[in-house]
């Protein structure tokens, strides 16, 4: 399916919810309740997602007196701080960062995510070795998912060697991010994110990876899309640490029965 032209890509729904509250679940399951979203294209689609869509679309529920009547258990997002930010269309990740400086400035530190992808990483550990560390950035670093042979080659042609990139130490950047606040200092305006201001970082050796060899998967073409998709109907979701395998699978049997 092709969802580009009609929402954002952080809407495109995984079950029966859009990623973006998937990986914004992820984050409350480890008490981060106050989320700022930079809204771009289609803003309207992701306002309307959290101004209309009821609690009892993502909750166990009771439901009785013929659906008049709803408890929620379990309810998880009704602490959620949710900051409607629109940004604009044209703007890169670094702008849209530096758009939303006013809300996180006072924060001694504060997280930050391209909200495409998800991941298991220890997220308590992630902070607690960026707090301990004196950076001012810090970036999920993971295995580059490609199934490419790497050769090093020598000027006269000569192959050195042949590898794949399972056996590289290759890294790529994951789309999680811990920052202080001291990153807007590093900042100019229409910059990237990821260029001008890590140069900066890493010039001041300012900037710190985590590396992460568990799960983390990025929604960039159908293909891992429809990888992700199935994880859901399975149940495997190692993104999710509230709903086990098991508990899925019996949900499923029930609405198939």
């Amino acid at each position: 399916r092709d969802y580009s032209d009609s929402i954002p890509k952080p809407m495109i729904p995984l079950g029966h919810q859009p990623i973006l509250r998937h990986v914004m679940q992820w984050y409350s399951d480890y008490g981060h309740d106050e989320f700022v979203l930079c809204l771009g294209y289609k803003a309207n689609v992701i306002k309307d997602f959290f101004l209309n869509t009821r609690p009892q679309t993502f909750s166990d529920c009771v439901v009785t007196q013929g659906g008049q009547d709803v408890k929620l258990l379990g309810d998880t997002v009704k602490d959620w701080s949710i900051t409607l930010l629109d940004t604009g269309i044209w703007r890169n990740i670094g702008e849209r960062l530096w758009a939303a400086k006013d809300h996180v400035r006072n924060e001694k530190m504060f997280l930050a995510n391209y909200s495409d992808g998800l991941t298991n990483v220890d997220l308590d550990d992630v902070i607690a070795k960026f707090e301990a560390s004196d950076k001012i950035g810090c970036f999920l670093a993971v295995r580059a998912p490609l199934t490419y042979h790497l050769a090093d080659i020598a000027e006269d042609g000569r192959v050195r060697e042949f590898r794949t990139t399972e056996t590289s130490e290759i890294w790529i950047n994951g789309g999680y991010f811990v920052f202080r606040p001291e990153i807007f200092d590093y900042m100019r305006d229409g910059e990237e994110l990821v260029v001008e201001p890590f140069k900066r970082l890493i010039d001041d050796n300012m900037l710190m990876a985590y590396k992460h060899e568990g799960f983390w998967r990025s929604m960039d073409t159908l293909r891992d899309w429809q990888s992700l998709e199935d994880m859901v109907e399975k149940g495997d979701m190692p993104w999710n640490r509230r709903v086990t395998a098991e508990k899925i699978r019996r949900s499923m049997v029930m609405a198939a029965s």
